[in-house]
């Protein structure tokens, strides 16, 4: 059973950052791709970014310049670095692990409000 556990949300001014955490286990993480998605308030959950097992990234293109993803294999953790924030970055954030099941983690909040 994979477990995933979300972590580093909160309240941030406009143009703060954030780091978020998401710490894995239960699974070969090293050979894993772990995703981070978002759902805003009304809206469906949204592709953010991507790293696979050898490190190879991949964003959406609204974070693409903003956001970074990254993982420590040591601490089965992935990290998103989330720069330049704005209102609209405002949702619930997840990982995923996919596999022949999608596993989720349950979600941080983050709301970016002056």
């Amino acid at each position: 059973q994979v477990q995933l556990v979300e972590s580093g949300g909160g309240l941030v001014q406009p143009g703060g950052s954030l780091r978020l955490s998401c710490a894995v286990s239960g699974s070969r993480f090293s050979i894993n791709a772990v995703s981070w998605h978002r759902q805003a308030p009304g809206k469906q959950r949204e592709f953010l970014a991507v790293i696979t097992s050898r490190g190879t990234t991949n964003y959406a293109d609204a974070v693409k310049d903003r956001f970074t993803i990254s993982r420590d294999s040591a601490k089965n953790t992935v990290y998103l670095q989330m720069n330049s924030l704005k209102p609209e970055d405002t949702g619930v954030y997840y990982c995923k692990v996919p596999g022949a099941v999608d596993y989720w983690g349950q979600g941080t909040q983050v709301t970016v409000s002056s």
